[in-house]
C-alpha cells in the first residue's frame, strides 16, 4: 500500500499479534481499575481530567442512563446496534481531541453489581468505558467493591 493510499479497515487483514496485544492491553485496564475499585470507594473516583464533561455529554445523548437501573446493567445489543453505534460516534467526536486513546479497546462491565468474569464482561472502547463508569461511580453503584475488599 502506497503512502496515498487510504487505509480500509473494513477490508484489512487481521492481524493476530497486533489483536494480542489490545487482548493485553484491555486486560490490564481492567486488572488497574478494579484495584482501583477494591481501594477506592468509586464514587471517590476520578478517571479522567473531563469526568463531569464526559458524564454530561453521555446523557445529553443517552438520556435513558440517567436511571440507575439503566446504567447499573447495560445492554451490549443496545449499545452495538446501528441506533446505538451511531449515538456512540456522536459521543466520541465530542472527545476525540480530548480524551487519549478514547477509542482504544477495553473491557466493560455489563452488570456494576458483579466483578469482572467472562460472561459479565463486553468489549468496546474506552470512552464507552468512561461514560459508564463515571455514570456508575457518580452514582455510587460500583462503591461495593471497596466495603468488600475491606
Amino acid at each position: 500500500m502506497s503512502t496515498t493510499e487510504k487505509f480500509d479497515a473494513e477490508n484489512a487483514d487481521n492481524m493476530e499479534e497486533i489483536e494480542k496485544q489490545f487482548a493485553v492491553k484491555a486486560v490490564e485496564q481492567m486488572q488497574t481499575y478494579w484495584n482501583l475499585l477494591e481501594a477506592i470507594p468509586g464514587s471517590k473516583l476520578r478517571l479522567t481530567p473531563f469526568d463531569a464533561e464526559i458524564y454530561e455529554e453521555f446523557i445529553k445523548v443517552f438520556p435513558e442512563y440517567s436511571d440507575v437501573n439503566k446504567v447499573a446493567v447495560i445492554s451490549e445489543d443496545e449499545m452495538k446496534s446501528k441506533e446505538g453505534k451511531e449515538k456512540w460516534r456522536a459521543l466520541f467526536k465530542t472527545f476525540e481531541k480530548k480524551v487519549e486513546d478514547y477509542n482504544f479497546g477495553t473491557l466493560i462491565r455489563v452488570d456494576a453489581s458483579e466483578e469482572y468474569t467472562q460472561e459479565n464482561s463486553i468489549f468496546g472502547v474506552r470512552l464507552q468505558f468512561y461514560a459508564v463508569e463515571i455514570a456508575r461511580n457518580k452514582h455510587g453503584l460500583n462503591d461495593w467493591a471497596c466495603k468488600k475488599s475491606s
